[in-house]
């Protein structure tokens, strides 16, 4: 439940506010690397999941801080839908995914296909594909697999290899790329 100041005004509203005015001050990037050195004022993440309904468009860090309440959001956003089981996701995953977004040059949001899996969705979908690891890392809440209508797999795929800050692997059939904060890696699905 979202908690309101004396005015009236949730907690939210005013986070919201503040974001969007960020945004608009905000310059543009022209490079992951400076990005995910902390080269920018910013970063956004913008996403909506298909299996809930959910959007999301937030601002999670400014001049070198991350804002707790919109990590806070985007770890729920960001939960094992199934199970509704939340997990603190890998910031660094966070940072990658809003770099590469950022190289892509686009307003669309990020069609989330899966964040944090909960050790009892990942082996149930183990047993359903051979392409779910053991061990993955989506147990950890330090990867995610994601599409964008607006651009192919080999687009986004190389927008997060350009980061250099790890795995990329690209599910061609599937239409959608994984990124994660493991060992820097590139495969196929």
């Amino acid at each position: 439940m979202a908690k309101t100041t004396g005015t009236g005004i949730s907690r939210r509203s005013l986070l919201g506010v503040f974001a969007a005015t960020a945004v608009a001050a905000a310059p543009t990037f022209s490079n992951a690397a400076g990005f995910l050195r902390g080269g920018g004022d910013i970063r956004r993440i913008r996403m909506y999941s298909g299996r809930t309904g959910e959007r999301l468009d937030m601002v999670y860090w400014i001049d070198g801080d991350y804002i707790k309440d919109a990590v806070k959001e985007i770890n729920h956003f960001m939960r094992d839908w199934r199970t509704d089981e939340v997990k603190n996701m890998d910031l660094r995953t966070i940072d990658i995914m809003a770099a590469s977004h950022n190289l892509l040059d686009v307003n669309e949001p990020y069609m989330l296909l899966s964040g944090y899996r909960s050790p009892k969705t990942n082996a149930m979908l183990r047993s359903r594909s051979r392409g779910v690891a053991k061990n993955s890392l989506h147990m950890r809440g330090q990867a995610a697999d994601l599409r964008l209508a607006s651009r192919s797999v080999s687009q986004m795929a190389q927008a997060a290899e350009a980061c250099h800050a790890g795995g990329v692997g690209k599910y061609h059939r599937s239409n959608f790329v994984h990124m994660d904060c493991g060992v820097v890696r590139t495969w196929r699905g």
